[in-house]
């Protein structure tokens, strides 16, 4: 009995955690009406992202985007230049390019990155 017993319960309890996961999400579906994104934080870890808090990525372009990503949520943007509102575009760093934090100070989740050097 104990055997059978063990995988439902392993089954339950993985399907409570992973229910965490998806908190304040919607299944897609597909419309002319849609909402895909918006401009508010609305999972388990709600709150107000910080100014200055997000990771430059460069477009083919070589113009400047910010990056966010707070768990499952994700942001980004075009940078502005704030005196001319112009993008900002430079050679800083090659197109594809992602530099500083992305992640917020609580995530939720944590995301892992390539090690440099590494295949």
């Amino acid at each position: 009995m104990m055997n059978r017993t063990f995988p439902l319960a392993a089954m339950l309890l993985g399907a409570t955690v992973l229910s965490g996961c998806v908190d304040g999400l919607t299944p897609y579906k597909q419309g002319p009406d849609t909402v895909i994104a918006t401009a508010y934080d609305t999972g388990r870890d709600r709150g107000v992202l910080t100014s200055g808090d997000a990771a430059i990525a460069y477009d083919p372009d070589g113009c400047q985007g910010w990056i966010m990503d707070d768990g499952v949520e994700g942001y980004s943007g075009r940078r502005f230049d704030p005196v001319s509102g112009l993008p900002v575009c430079n050679n800083r760093f090659p197109p594809g390019t992602v530099v500083k934090n992305y992640q917020t100070q609580s995530p939720g989740l944590t995301d892992y990155v390539p090690s440099v050097g590494r295949n």
